[in-house]
Parts: C-alpha cells; sequence; structure tokens
C-alpha cells in the first residue's frame, strides 16, 4: 500500500508543492492567519445574539450602538482579504524566483505589479452602443463599475484566485523582460529602489496593453477576467461543498501524511482561497460544511489525524510502557491540535498497524460534522478559530458561538477514540507481549494474551497477581493477572 501512495500520491504532489507560486500561496495563507483570526472573533461578537437569544437585550444596550466600530476589524480583515494574499504572493513569488532562478527581480516591484494588474481588471466594464463604460446599478450598490459593500465587493475572498493568476502573470511578464536585459538601464551612481523602479516600466507597459485587450475582448462578450475564472473556481467550491469532496480531500491529506508528507499543508495551501470563499457565503446566510477551519474544529481534534483519542488510551488504559510514555508525551500538545510526537514517534508515518484508523478516522469525524451542518442542526462555520484551539472550544468558536457546535466537536473526538481502539487495544497487546519477554527472558511466543479477558499468559498457564512472573519468583505489578510455567511443572 505505502509503495502505491508512494508512487501515485507522493511523487506529483511533493512535486506540485515545491512549484514557487504554491509556495507563495503557502506564504501568503501563513501570513494572513492572524489578521483572518482577529476579523473573525469579532465576527463572533457581532452574531452571538442570533445563536444566544438570551444575549439580544444586552447586546441592545451595549454592542449594538457601536457595531459599525468594532465590525471594522472584519472588514479591515475578510473584507479585503484578497489584497493581503495579492501582496505576499506577488513578494513572496518575485523574491523565491531571483533567489532560486539568480534573476535580479526585486520582490517590491513583483508585489507592486500584481496590485497594478489586479486592479486594472476590478472595475466592471460592460459594452453597449456607445462603446464600452463602467457598469452602474445605484440598487444592488454597483457604482462606477465597483461594486460597494461594507468594503469593495472583489477585494473578499472571491477574489483570491483572481489574485494568484494576475501574480503569476504579470510576474512572469516581469521575469522575460529581466532575464533577456531587456529594461532601461541607470548609471550605477543611481540608488537601487531608482533602478529597480525603472527596470519595472516596460513590463508596466507591456502589462497594461495585455491586460486592457484581454478586458477589452471579454466585456465583448459580456463577461470579464472575474467573470471567466469564476467558472473553474465555483466548480472547486461546489466540489468541497460536497460530502464526497471532502472525503477526498482528507484521503489526499492522511495519504500524505502516512508517507512522511505535511499533506495539511500542501493541500491546505491550494483550498484556503475555498475555505475562505465558503466561510464569507456562510456569513452571508449558506450552510456550506468545508469552510474556514472546519477540519480543525471537526475532523481533526488532536492534530492530522484526529489522535486526540488514541493519545488518551495511551495514557489511561495502555500497558505497554511504550505506549503509556509515548502517551504523556504526546496529550499536552494533542489538546493543543499539535500532534507531531504520535506522527513521527508512534510513529504513524509508514506504520501499517495504524494507517486504516489514520485516515479512516477523520473521515468518520468529518461525516458526522458535515450532515450535522448540512442538514442545519448546527451552524456552519462562520469564524476562523485559532487552530490550535482545544477540542469543543474550537467547535463553539467556529460556529460563532452555537453551543451545539462544541458539543458536535465533543461528539467527532468520541467516534475518533471509537475508530481507534481496536486498532490501539490490538497494537498495545503486542508491545505489551515484546516487553514481557524482554523483561523475562522468555520467548515471545510463550506469552499470549487474552483479548477478551486481557488476561496475559505465559506457557497456557494462568496466576494470580502476587504470583511471579519468572523462574526466579520475582514479585510484580498486583493488579495483573499472569501465567507462568513453574519449576514444578517442568518435573511433571
Amino acid at each position: 500500500m505505502f509503495e502505491f501512495l508512494e508512487k501515485y500520491f507522493m511523487g506529483p504532489l511533493t512535486k506540485l508543492s515545491q512549484y514557487k507560486l504554491v509556495r507563495a500561496i503557502q506564504a501568503a495563507g501563513m501570513a494572513s492567519i492572524s489578521f483572518i483570526t482577529i476579523g473573525s472573533l469579532f465576527l463572533v461578537i457581532n452574531v452571538l445574539p442570533q445563536v444566544i437569544p438570551g444575549l439580544a437585550g444586552f447586546y441592545a444596550n451595549t454592542f449594538d450602538k457601536i457595531t459599525p466600530l468594532y465590525m471594522l476589524a472584519n472588514v479591515a480583515t475578510m473584507g479585503i482579504i484578497t489584497l493581503y494574499f495579492l501582496v505576499v504572493i506577488g513578494f513572496e513569488y518575485t523574491r523565491l524566483i531571483a533567489e532560486e532562478e539568480d534573476i535580479p527581480l526585486s520582490p517590491i516591484s513583483g508585489m507592486l505589479l500584481s496590485l497594478f494588474g489586479f486592479f486594472m481588471l476590478v472595475p466592471q466594464l460592460v459594452s453597449g452602443p456607445e462603446g464600452i463604460t463602467k457598469l452602474m446599478d445605484p440598487e444592488n450598490g454597483i457604482i462606477n463599475g465597483w461594486t460597494i459593500g461594507d468594503a469593495p465587493a472583489r477585494f473578499g475572498s472571491t477574489g483570491i484566485f483572481t489574485a494568484i493568476i494576475v501574480s503569476y502573470v504579470v510576474i512572469n511578464i516581469y521575469k522575460f523582460f529581466i532575464k533577456r536585459d531587456i529594461r532601461i538601464k541607470m548609471p550605477d551612481s543611481v540608488p537601487e529602489g531608482v533602478a529597480n523602479s525603472f527596470s519595472a516600466l516596460i513590463p508596466v507597459v507591456v502589462i497594461s496593453i495585455l491586460f486592457i485587450l484581454v478586458n477589452g475582448i471579454l466585456v465583448s462578450f459580456g463577461t470579464d477576467v472575474f467573470g471567466l475564472i469564476a467558472i473553474p473556481f465555483g466548480f472547486v467550491a461546489n466540489l468541497t461543498g460536497s460530502w464526497i469532496g471532502m472525503i477526498i480531500i482528507i484521503f489526499f491529506i492522511q495519504a500524505l501524511w502516512s508517507v512522511g508528507i505535511h499533506g495539511a499543508t500542501i493541500i491546505g495551501s491550494i483550498l484556503t482561497p475555498i475555505y475562505l470563499y465558503n466561510m464569507e457565503q456562510n456569513a452571508g446566510g449558506a450552510h456550506i460544511p468545508l469552510a474556514g477551519e472546519f477540519m480543525n474544529a471537526f475532523a481533526y481534534n488532536g492534530g492530522s489525524g484526529a489522535t486526540l483519542g488514541l493519545v488518551l488510551m495511551m495514557v489511561f488504559i495502555a500497558k505497554s510502557d511504550q505506549f503509556k510514555l509515548l502517551g504523556k508525551a504526546a496529550i499536552v500538545p494533542g489538546i493543543f491540535q499539535i500532534n507531531e510526537p504520535i506522527i513521527f514517534g508512534l510513529p504513524m508515518v509508514y506504520n501499517p498497524h495504524f494507517i486504516v484508523p489514520f485516515i479512516l478516522s477523520p473521515m468518520v469525524s468529518g461525516t458526522i460534522a458535515y450532515f450535522a451542518i448540512r442538514s442545519g442542526l448546527v451552524m456552519p462555520v462562520i469564524a476562523q478559530q485559532p487552530w490550535p484551539t482545544p477540542v469543543g472550544i474550537n467547535g463553539f468558536i467556529a460556529t460563532g458561538g452555537d453551543w451545539k457546535g462544541l458539543v458536535l466537536s465533543l461528539v467527532c473526538a468520541v467516534a475518533n477514540t471509537l475508530v481507534y481502539y481496536p486498532f490501539f487495544k490490538k497494537r498495545d497487546n503486542e508491545l505489551y507481549r515484546e516487553q514481557l519477554a524482554a523483561e523475562k527472558n522468555i520467548d515471545l511466543e510463550d506469552v499470549k494474551i487474552n483479548e477478551e479477558t486481557n488476561e496475559v499468559y505465559v506457557d497456557d498457564k494462568v496466576t494470580t497477581k502476587e504470583q511471579v512472573i519468572n523462574k526466579n519468583e520475582e514479585v510484580i505489578d498486583k493488579n495483573e493477572k499472569i501465567v507462568i510455567e513453574s519449576d514444578i511443572d517442568k518435573d511433571k
């Protein structure tokens, strides 16, 4: 199985993760986390009376009076999240090209070129008898081609994919000219910043002409770049909105982890724009399960693989010293959704004993949460909680303060534990047999464990706990049953 995963998943997806554009998108997602989280928390404050009606009276006399003021934190983050991605991708993508291909590109110029190209495409234009004009529809909030809500609509999550494509195009145009040394050169005495600005002059002219031509052609057909990109973007968004799409995503993430690749980073970097878009739709009244930090709130309690229940079993019911020690080391990180001690310490990587529950467990919890949200039983994810938020609290914050989100997160954690239990029990018994055999210098084949009673057998004989476990009649733990072969039995 691992050979199959390495050949068909590890290779292609590892190669994908090394593309400079993908790494730039990853950097943008990571750089935006703090801003998205803070903006989401203010949204939670705003919607609490909707999920806890008892707060309505208190809010009417307090928070409702200053809603436009404190919600600026949400507008300045989620409302213009595309700009955060655009700036970071433009800078980081240019930097990676400059460093790895040894081309004298300026990251700041690349960032500004990305902004320039994007802003050229934002206004909505229409073609009519009088030529191309800016769209005017005040009733729908469109003024001079700009759709305005709390912020320009295309600055929200709907514009992220356009921002990615624009950055890729303009920076490669910039790279094309600089690599071939087609630029306006300044004397060496001119400061570097001034020289870089003139180096970008020719690319700016080319980008202007190219974008004018492309946008003009699309407008003549009744659409624009945003409308064109919305077609594949909508398909991917619909896929993530389906149960089968969620299962496929989880499988890819877990399959990569099982061979040592950080699946959440690779797959997440590609899907983050979709998650943010779905979360924005939920804030507007939609009920899309896979949005924001849905995975960390419900599917992945304890980290990738949903291992929190496994860690708790190691701490409280494991018999083998190996599991007990590992559980104690992993329990605190696991509570905060960090499970590298389990993934690399158990390990989960290339581990045939746990590959099935490692992939299956988050699918089970994800399925429970998916249908609980899709059915309307639980509020959808409308806020981005910090990913290390402990189980229960994460579901409460993600659903905008819905107590049922807290319960759902706990139910998912219990389901994860049940999935792991039979595999944990079997492997724990195997390790315990090996431990006893090594400690007492007996053959492993002579140590057996009754799976139903948990009794330990040596040479098929049982003794109580106060009996000895080796030939020297060494006293053992007083709470377990051991079976040994005594010298008298041997004489017989």
